[in-house]
């Protein structure tokens, strides 16, 4: 399983981007493309012509897709860009009452832009009491400073010769204690220089 973050083909020029940027808010926020008098109305046009030139570099570029002369057909292709809906809460309780309008979105731009992410496959059950499974993916962000880590962080760390293992990072001193989240595995006691943290917790990812 990979987490993948789209990227369009080609870079914009400031008027494409200027349409793209407009396009993806009035698609986040109305839930359809708009027409192309709007486009022109938006970026104060008085002619189809350059919103119809702007759409075919976006479609040549990778960022949308759109059959000419039929501007509701338009996509964006640019990533996840409108976010997740969320439509209300849900109780693992009794009941409450869901919405259909959406009043906000679950944006996972700012969580896949991050530089150097990477996932990996958990195996076994030392971390069930944090929530995380055997079988999950969790999706780590590389520790650059590992000195500035905060004692009970989840990290994948590695131990040369002995493999990676994923438990809540304690410091004491030049002493790591690498601990699990499940009482039937005793904590990893090592020196700091045995210990090579690879990186931080940032989701679990549960395909159910």
């Amino acid at each position: 399983m990979h987490f993948v973050a789209m990227s369009p083909n080609s870079s914009l020029t400031s008027a494409q981007q200027e349409l793209y940027d407009w396009l993806a808010d009035y698609i986040g926020t109305h839930h359809h493309s708009p027409s192309i008098r709007q486009m022109m109305k938006a970026m104060s046009l008085r002619s189809p012509a350059p919103i119809q030139s702007r759409l075919r570099h976006l479609q040549e570029k990778g960022w949308i897709t759109w059959q000419e002369g039929q501007a509701r057909t338009l996509q964006l292709l640019g990533g996840l860009v409108s976010g997740i809906p969320v439509l209300g809460a849900v109780a693992a309780g009794g009941l409450v009452e869901t919405f259909d309008d959406v009043h906000e979105r679950l944006d996972l731009n700012s969580v896949l832009e991050r530089q150097g992410l990477f996932a990996l496959t958990v195996n076994g059950d030392s971390m069930v009491d944090a929530h995380i499974a055997d079988g999950d993916v969790v999706l780590m962000e590389p520790v650059l400073e590992p000195f500035r880590l905060r004692n009970g962080t989840v990290v994948s760390a590695m131990v040369p010769g002995s493999g990676t293992t994923l438990k809540h990072f304690h410091r004491n001193g030049e002493l790591i204690r690498l601990e699990a989240a499940n009482p039937l595995y005793e904590p990893i006691e090592l020196n700091a220089e045995q210990v090579q943290i690879q990186g931080k917790l940032l989701a679990v990812w549960r395909q159910v």
